[in-house]
């Protein structure tokens, strides 16, 4: 995942505030009590600003998050202070990840898996991941559709605004890649009726579901259960985001 600047770090909780985490940790705790009833120890991977760790954390987990981008990790460090037990914070890659032992979930949310640079670097990923989900534990994702890139991100552009920014997001689609090319600028306000430009750019990539699964099984996955979101309806032709549970093979 792209290691992103300050600015967006900054804005990155107001942007996402319409995001239940709430409903993602219901889900998840659904999920290991189904399939993997021994829960102490959560992967959040591509945390971001530590949000969802926080929340994780105030269930009464032991958390460990990971994210690529130095700003953000700042920002989900200081959320430490108001959690019962403060989430240990990495600065790795995905491509990188290296763990001193193996956890019982592994999650990876708000299509942080997109932003990989390709299929590639996807395959990297889950091959270090496999090292560090203990045989039986779960990893629930969720990714951004083909479906998504081609008929809603496309070559479209998007206002977001609130009290602290403005922001622009222009898109860029690449129909054979199925790749969207995002640039986003943000207005802040400064001292009287002036502005404040700065501007973010990084790309999304997403895969027909048949070619995560391949890959996941490659890397000692397995399927056990594939949603239209976190809410659990059945996925359909237009369904934007897909939320993957899979399990760790082996003993």
């Amino acid at each position: 995942m792209a290691s992103y600047k300050d600015t967006f770090s900054t804005f990155y909780d107001a942007l996402t505030a319409d995001v239940d985490r709430s409903l993602i940790a219901d889900f998840c705790e659904e999920m290991l009590q189904k399939y993997h009833p021994k829960r102490e120890l959560i992967l959040d991977l591509c945390c971001g600003t530590g949000t969802l760790a926080a929340e994780f954390s105030r269930r009464g987990y032991e958390v460990i998050g990971v994210d690529a981008s130095p700003e953000m990790l700042m920002q989900a460090a200081e959320k430490n202070s108001t959690l019962p037990q403060p989430v240990l914070y990495l600065c790795q890659p995905l491509q990188q990840l290296d763990l001193y032992g193996t956890v019982d979930l592994a999650v990876c949310t708000l299509d942080s898996l997109n932003h990989l640079p390709g299929k590639t670097a996807l395959k990297k990923a889950l091959h270090r991941l496999q090292y560090f989900v203990e045989p039986g534990g779960l990893f629930i994702f969720d990714v951004n559709t083909p479906y998504k890139h081609r008929e809603i991100l496309g070559n479209n552009a998007f206002v977001r605004e609130n009290e602290a920014v403005f922001c622009v997001w222009q898109n860029e689609y690449t129909p054979l890649e199925h790749k969207v090319e995002i640039q986003i600028d943000f207005f802040r306000h400064t001292a009287g009726d002036g502005y404040l430009r700065d501007g973010e750019q990084f790309c999304e990539y997403a895969w027909e579901p048949e070619e995560i699964t391949a890959l996941l099984e490659q890397e000692h996955f397995e399927v056990l259960e594939l949603w239209d979101g976190y809410r659990k309806h059945k996925p359909s032709g237009e369904t934007q985001r897909l939320v993957f549970v899979v399990r760790r093979q082996g003993k």
